[in-house]
């Protein structure tokens, strides 16, 4: 799972990702160094499994804070996005390649509206961010549309021809967009088109176009910067007129302010959280700064909203659930790490999914999985819930 984050420049984009993968560096086994420069790991957050069976957990990767567990999830920050990328103006074309690994888009605004549509800072609100919205959806369907469009007249009569069902032809064309037979008829029944595509008009196709971008790459809105004058009224515009986003106000530089302060010692911070506790004195100007953090964010909404837009994305919208690989005997790994992983899959997951995610012989020999809270027996279709601990019993 690979999540993009995406804006026009000076957004606070790249502050967002710094926001997102800064955490907990020092103690996440990860070999940052090896790490292109714009991508990194996230973390989804989850009450752990480890409280309910009386024991502290010891994550293999991520990181667990007073039994809330941080699973990674890998970010990357796009190139930052201008009018024409589809056309290649800017840094389009690599911010198109990059656009086109991501399973789902956080789109950040500057909710101030102190950028314009060419990320050039004004010093004053005089941009509404509600354009930003539909900028960058338009950037995306003209350059999906443009990738169908390019072979689709040709193809289509070809296809025609042999008889060849619309959905197949789809599903060639943007299988790069993990789209599938399947997924393909799914969205021609449910856009009730016509199997005769060559008489589908432009029109027809753009729609047919936005639907597969919804499906196979949904957007949350990071309405950024709500500490200054006048975001949070934008903030709430945005919601109104995009019913269909989930939008979520955030500060993020507030968020890497907490982070830094956390990672030097001077803090301590849960990511997520709507307040910290000081370890160590501090100067006037830190004082002053995390007050402002406090007073500006914290205490108004309940939180910088950075870890919240996360969860969000890889839980409410990408329907993902944590599953926890355990022994009802044994918590541990070999190398005496209690509860050491933990599994993102997808919602409708099965007892037999989990097990082919673990290591394919263990599917293979399936013979049984245990809950390891109840103890109950379950059969290879179990459909799993989310924070499971479950055992897989296996001949292999």
């Amino acid at each position: 799972m690979l999540v993009g984050i995406v804006g026009k420049p000076n957004c606070g984009k790249s502050t967002f990702f710094k926001s997102l993968t800064l955490a907990n560096i020092l103690i996440a086994n990860y070999p940052f160094a090896t790490i292109e420069p714009n991508k990194g790991f996230a973390h989804v957050s989850i009450p752990c499994a480890d409280k309910d069976l009386g024991v502290q957990c010891n994550p293999r990767v991520g990181f667990c804070i007073d039994h809330k567990r941080f699973v990674p999830v890998e970010v990357i920050d796009v190139a930052g996005l201008v009018p024409g990328a589809h056309e290649g103006k800017g840094l389009g074309n690599k911010f198109l390649d990059d656009l086109n690994h991501a399973d789902a888009l956080i789109h950040v605004i500057d909710a101030s509206g102190f950028t314009n549509e060419r990320g050039e800072y004004l010093g004053k609100a005089g941009h509404d961010p509600l354009d930003d919205v539909k900028f960058l959806e338009d950037e995306i369907h003209q350059w999906m549309y443009g990738i169908l469009m390019k072979v689709w007249a040709r193809q289509a009569r070809a296809a025609q021809q042999v008889h060849l069902e619309p959905f197949r032809l789809i599903a060639k064309q943007m299988s790069a967009f993990d789209v599938t037979e399947d997924l393909a008829k799914e969205l021609l029944k449910r856009l009730n088109f016509s199997p005769e595509f060559t008489k589908w008009s432009n029109d027809d196709v753009m729609v047919l176009i936005k639907e597969i971008r919804k499906t196979t790459k949904p957007i949350v809105i990071a309405a950024n910067k709500m500490d200054v004058p006048g975001a949070f009224e934008n903030y709430e515009r945005l919601k109104a007129a995009y019913p269909e986003y989930t939008v979520i106000p955030i500060s993020a530089e507030s968020e890497l302010a907490l982070r830094e302060a956390a990672n030097h010692g001077f803090i301590k911070y849960i990511p997520g959280s709507d307040s910290f506790e000081v370890l160590k004195p501090l100067s006037d100007a830190q004082k002053k700064g995390l007050d402002y953090i406090k007073v500006n964010v914290l205490d108004r909404f309940g939180g910088t909203g950075v870890q919240r837009l996360i969860d969000s994305m890889v839980f409410d919208v990408l329907k993902k659930i944590a599953i926890f690989p355990g022994g009802v005997n044994k918590l541990a790994d070999s190398e005496g790490r209690v509860l050491p992983d933990c599994f993102l899959l997808k919602e409708g997951s099965t007892a037999l999914d989990f097990a082919n995610t673990i290591h394919t012989d263990l599917a293979k020999g399936f013979i049984r999985a245990i809950d390891v809270r109840t103890k109950k027996t379950l059969g290879k279709d179990y459909p799993l819930k989310h924070r499971d601990v479950i055992e897989i019993v296996s001949s292999k």
